[in-house]
């Protein structure tokens, strides 16, 4: 095969296969040559309704060939009818078929001559055939009696082949046929006998001509069967062949045809038809018959099939023979056609004609169409041989062998050109070819000369020929390049020669880059339903990139593909993308790439994986009764071996339709040995696993019912669980469903009381649990519990310690003191209560604890109580969270599960003085240039008695930068405020106060100003705290006619930022002097007289109605009278209210020195117990804190300028 492809004028060879390097190169139509027949026609039918009929012959030859017919071996002249139209320069003619054309019928030769000689066709038989009629006439009835032998005659008319013939009654309906009626292969009706039920009037023959389009039918016919007095019953009779033809007749057949042999008979009751082979065997081992046995075909006769067939007929009554002599002849075949050549003056001749046939053909030579004369033939002639010695250029023929026997004729040609002429290079000059590196080049250069030319090709400016192993040089002077390297691209020159000349034709040759291809990735294992992207890199040749092309394909075939934008497969020039992939998309993926000189190509193995399919066909085996084997076949595992299989069972007692797993096996069993249980009809499945996931369960098993049985194990977990004093109730964990192994299952419970020597208390129950009365309080007990069923006991149960109820204690602790650590931490100390008094198991001791009075002012102290827990065996613990400078008294009591037992008698303690608490404020109420008058409350709690302030402060900047602190000690402890004087003039200062007592001093109080500068009138600074979210905030302690500046900042003394800030003047006592003049005018006193009297007026009429009216409602009455006992009650209680204005801006709780940090004790956690909402664990590790609650009327402050008062003391 050889592709090329042209582009601007470069001729470019992408593959060449040399086909028939052997063979004789086809004669230039240049060059003078005898007459080649080229097309003819063959057999032809000229059929009606055609408008006409073409009789083609077509010859080449140089000088242009002329064309003479014959028609049944006589000259044709093609102008003596005008129906014939003829072409120049051709054989062909055309009947136009008009009229009567039946004297065109015949068989027609064509011949094609030149000077050099005559080319003859075989022949054409041309038919003519008439339109199939069937003759009038007209046809008795048959009257025949019933069993009687009946032959219908067709005969149908002539015409094209082939014939379908078909029995029809005058309805179209189809005469049934069976082995008692039957048509022949020549269309003849048969009867073996005939019945009542045969008689009709329209036995009607249609013959069907396919190829004419006709259909024709003959005269209807009448059958009549009239009823006979006795049955005719007879032995067969053959009816075909006749027995005119003897017991035995010959038949002749074409190999390759079909043989048919045909045995029709008569006879009552119906004959059988059988059929044997006598000499050799049937060509099957069951013959082919068709019609009911009558007819023997074989297809595609060999001469194997050459043999003597009998056919038998038979009935009860006797039976009928006849036999075939089968002779398989065959028409002429060629052995050896003679082949024609160009030949050189002065070579020698030898035509050879060979062929077989049966009966053997004849052969007849033919020099240009007309029969060889041997006297005046310079050459030898034979049966199969002609030769010519030393030829000449006259000796230029067409010589024909015809091989013909009684079944036809074969025609061979053998065109003889001697000729003596220089090379002719029928390549054209100058061909740019190209290949790609690796692959082999093809440099053309075809050659006719005769004699024959010597043919070399040399390379660039070499005149060497070229004879490197990777040149080889074809006889038809193609030069292929093997394996070409990029030093193979340059010009090549094909020189042919012979003893009348010479000829030269260069040709170019140019080397590209192969095409690569890499496919990524490269074998991808991608889980189904996922996605998976195939690339395919290219690289190839820049001068190759107009012709390159890309496409994909599966497992060798078209990969089909739905690129809409919703395709499962979406390619995209160099990608394939699928999503959802699917178990069938595994495969090989080839990218092809293709070039105008090359294809590449690249793979990439695509596999699958999934869980596996489920397993099939389970089945049981080895039955036992507390066992039984299970078999399976393994489902397609998908690419990932099956790890493990998982046995699942359902039983359908206890919980029908519920699956649960039995036992794994590894993944390459396929067969396991189940444990079973008594008393369970199971079914079972089988889940493969594999590294994807779990395969769906296979179909399950048929059903095995296992014998019920005595239980094999008891009761787990007994325990007596907490109940009333003088009651045990005993519980365990029952029997699961698939441990009871039979019907009937029951508890047997039996106990006795530890150390004590007597009969076990037994008792049956069906439940799992058992409550017993009346026994001593926390005793221990000896339990047993053991399963039963109908079937018996299960095994000898364990013994169980357990105790009867507990009860709370019934002693208190004794020996309780108490040790102050510090103010707010004390340490108790008791004796724990003995072992038989605790009547349970000790759970612990719980000390609870009350104020009674404060030391301070000596005020009682409505008892609240709090109280820690210390779980198990303890006899101290720690008390922390006391309140300072007051009085308490504790007790201990030890609780079990069923509670707390009597409390001890109560201890008295006191807790010493402590720090105080924070004050409440400070504040700036006057700043001036070198002093500051700062005012502070009380500390939220003293602690103690106050022996005094100390007053600090320093000097601080924007940089936090901070100078030395100065101290002041306020020795009167109810001073409330001071002077602070010899400050630095416009000076930021920040300034603490603390308050103490004897113990020491707590947490300081802050606040910041700036000091005035010189000159200055003197200023002061009033902080007020306040809540985000008011649009307005009263101030108060102003000096009249003093000029203020009002600055809104955040919270951070440090930053000092301001969000707003402004100016503004109070008024001054020139505005109250303006009031004071008008209040001592008279028409002012006149006019607020006559007010007070209306006033007063109004009043006393509505005190009036009001009395009229009725008593007003006494929620009114209290809201207007409130009982100030009942409201100083509410004071006490729940103390003063603190408002929203007072409290601090939120983030305000750190000072800027961290004076506010967690107090805490030294004292170890283990020793703290567990309060009402917290605890401490068994190894002492603290969970909450102590239970208790503030004292009312207390309220935190964060120690910034706010403005705060005292609650109720």
């Amino acid at each position: 095969m050889e592709m090329l492809l042209s582009t601007k004028g470069t001729t470019i060879c992408l593959f060449f296969f040399v086909l028939s390097l052997a063979a004789a190169i086809e004669i230039p139509l240049s060059v003078s040559q005898l007459p080649t027949i080229t097309e003819q026609s063959h057999t032809q039918v000229a059929y009606p309704f055609d408008e006409d009929f073409t009789i083609k012959c077509e010859a080449r030859g140089n000088p242009q060939p002329t064309f003479n017919w014959t028609k049944d071996g006589k000259p044709f002249d093609l102008s003596s009818d005008p129906r014939i139209v003829t072409s120049n320069n051709s054989g062909t003619f055309v009947i136009q078929n008009r009229g009567i054309i039946n004297n065109f019928q015949g068989k027609y030769r064509c011949f094609a001559s030149n000077l050099l000689g005559t080319a003859m066709s075989e022949e054409i038989e041309l038919i003519v055939p008439s339109v199939p009629k069937f003759p009038k006439e007209k046809i008795e009835p048959l009257d025949v009696e019933h069993g009687d032998s009946v032959i219908l005659h067709c005969n149908p008319p002539k015409g094209i082949p082939p014939l379908h013939i078909y029995w029809m009654n005058i309805d179209l309906q189809h005469i049934p046929q069976d082995e008692r009626v039957s048509m022949s292969l020549k269309g003849d009706l048969y009867f073996a006998n005939v019945e009542e039920s045969d008689s009709r009037s329209d036995y009607c023959c249609f013959a069907a001509f396919p190829r004419l389009r006709t259909i024709v039918q003959k005269m209807p016919m009448t059958l009549k069967v009239s009823r006979s007095n006795f049955i005719k019953e007879r032995k067969p009779k053959l009816l075909i062949p006749p027995e005119s033809a003897g017991s035995s007749s010959s038949v002749t057949v074409i190999k390759g045809g079909v043989l048919l042999l045909e045995c029709i008979a008569e006879g009552l009751p119906t004959p059988h038809l059988s059929w044997v082979k006598v000499t050799g065997n049937m060509p099957k081992d069951e013959p082919e018959t068709e019609n009911f046995g009558k007819i023997l075909k074989i297809d595609q006769v060999t001469a194997a099939d050459e043999g003597t067939y009998q056919c038998t007929a038979s009935n009860p009554v006797g039976r009928a023979r006849h036999e075939f002599h089968v002779h398989v002849e065959e028409p002429p075949q060629w052995l050896k056609k003679p082949e024609g050549g160009v030949y050189s003056v002065g070579a020698n001749l030898v035509l050879l004609c060979e062929a077989i046939g049966n009966p053997e053909p004849s052969i007849q030579w033919k020099l240009n169409g007309m029969p060889i004369d041997g006297r005046t033939f310079r050459g030898r002639v034979s049966t199969r041989e002609i030769s010519l010695t030393n030829l000449q250029l006259q000796d230029s023929a067409v010589f024909q062998c015809e091989a013909t026997n009684k079944h036809g004729t074969i025609l061979a040609s053998a065109n003889i050109n001697v000729l003596n002429i220089a090379p002719l290079i029928l390549t054209p000059d100058g061909e740019n070819y190209a290949t790609v590196v690796g692959y082999s080049a093809f440099l053309h250069c075809d050659i006719f000369a005769s004699p024959a030319a010597d043919v070399r090709w040399t390379k660039d400016d070499s005149i060497e020929p070229l004879s490197a192993f990777h040149y080889e040089l074809y006889k038809n002077g193609t030069l292929e390049i093997r394996d070409t390297k990029k030093e193979d691209s340059g010009s090549y020159a094909c020189w042919a020669a012979n003893s009348v000349g010479k000829r030269a034709i260069t040709a170019n040759l140019d080397i590209r880059d192969a095409t690569k291809l890499v496919v990524t990735p490269k074998n991808p294992r991608v889980l189904k339903s996922h996605s998976i992207l195939l690339k395919c890199q290219a690289e190839y040749d820049s001068h190759l990139k107009h012709s390159f092309k890309l496409s994909w394909r599966k497992d060798g075939g078209e990969l089909p593909v739905n690129s809409t934008e919703g395709g499962r497969i979406i390619l995209d020039r160099d990608t394939l993308f699928i999503s959802s992939v699917l178990l069938e998309d595994q495969g090989v993926y080839k990218c092809v790439a293709s070039t105008a000189l090359d294809t590449a190509e690249a793979e990439a193995q695509l596999i699958v994986l999934d869980v596996p399919d489920p397993p099939e066909d389970l089945q049981l085996s080895e039955n036992q009764n507390r066992s039984v084997r299970l078999s399976w076949k393994a489902g397609a595992s998908h690419n990932s071996p099956v790890n493990e299989s998982i046995i699942e069972f359902e039983e359908n007692r206890w919980e029908p339709e519920t699956w649960q797993e039995l036992i794994r096996v590894p993944g390459n069993d396929t067969t396991a040995l189940l444990p079973l249980a008594p008393y369970v009809n199971y079914q079972f499945r089988v889940v493969s696993v594999n590294a994807v996931g779990r395969s769906q369960p296979s179909k399950p098993s048929l059903r095995y019912a296992t014998p019920p049985a005595a239980p094999d194990k008891n009761p787990e977990n007994i325990r007596v669980e907490a109940s009333e004093p003088n009651e045990m109730v005993m519980k365990w964990e029952p029997l699961k469903p698939m441990e009871r192994n039979g019907p009937g299952l029951e508890y047997k419970v039996s106990w006795r009381q530890r150390g004590v020597e007597t009969d076990w208390n037994e008792e049956l129950v069906k439940k799992h649990s058992l409550s017993v009365k009346n026994v001593p309080t926390f005793v221990p007990y000896e339990i047993k519990v053991q399963a039963v069923n109908n079937l018996g006991s299960g095994p000898e149960p364990n013994i169980t310690i357990g105790y009867s109820g507990e009860d709370v204690p019934d002693a208190a602790p004794a020996g309780v003191s108490v040790e102050v650590l510090n103010s707010t931490l004390v340490e108790v100390f008791w004796v724990g209560i003995p072992r038989d008094r605790v009547r349970g198991h000790l759970r612990g001791y719980k000390v609870n604890w009350w104020k009674t009075r404060s030391m301070l002012d000596g005020k009682r102290h409505h008892p609240e109580k709090h109280f820690l827990t210390f779980v198990g065996e303890r006899n101290y613990g720690m008390i922390p969270g006391l309140e300072p400078f007051s009085e308490f008294r504790l007790t201990v009591s030890a609780f079990t599960s069923r509670g707390d037992g009597p409390e001890s008698s109560p201890v008295v303690f006191k807790t010493p003085e402590g720090v105080p608490e924070q004050p409440r404020f400070l504040r700036i109420l006057n700043f001036d240039k070198d002093s500051v008058t700062l005012s502070w409350g009380l500390p939220k709690k003293a602690n103690g008695h106050l022996t005094g302030y100390i007053l600090q402060y320093q000097i601080i900047n924007e940089t936090h930068e901070v100078g030395a602190v100065s101290n002041v000690s306020v020795a009167n402890h109810s001073a409330l405020s001071w002077h602070l004087a010899g400050l630095s003039p416009s000076t930021k200062y920040k300034f603490y106060i603390k308050a103490c007592t004897a113990k020491g001093c707590g947490k300081a109080a802050t606040e910041e100003g700036l000091t005035l500068a010189q000159g200055s009138k003197g200023s002061g600074r009033i902080s007020d705290a306040v809540k985000p979210t008011p649009k307005f905030q009263p101030s108060e302690a102003l000096e009249p006619g003093t000029e203020y500046t009002i600055r809104l900042v955040t919270k951070n003394w440090v930053d000092n930022n301001s969000i707003f800030e402004d100016v503004i003047e109070t008024r001054g006592r020139a505005y109250a002097g303006i009031y004071e003049g008008i209040s001592t005018q008279g028409w002012f006193i006149g006019l607020m007289c006559a007010i007070a009297l209306l006033t007063l007026l109004l009043l006393t009429v509505c005190f009036v109605r009001r009395n009229k009216g009725g008593k007003y409602s006494v929620k009114e009455k209290e809201d207007l009278h409130p009982d100030p006992e009942a409201q100083s009650i509410k004071d006490e209680i729940f103390g003063e209210y603190s408002d929203s204005d007072e409290k601090p801006l939120k983030g305000s709780l750190q000072s800027l020195n961290g004076d506010i940090k967690a107090t805490g004790s030294a004292d170890s956690l283990v020793d703290y117990g567990e309060g009402e909402h917290g605890m401490f664990n068994e190894d002492g590790s603290f969970i909450g804190a102590y239970s208790g609650s503030k004292e009312k009327g207390s309220v935190e402050s964060t120690g910034s300028s706010t403005a705060t008062f005292p609650l109720h003391a």
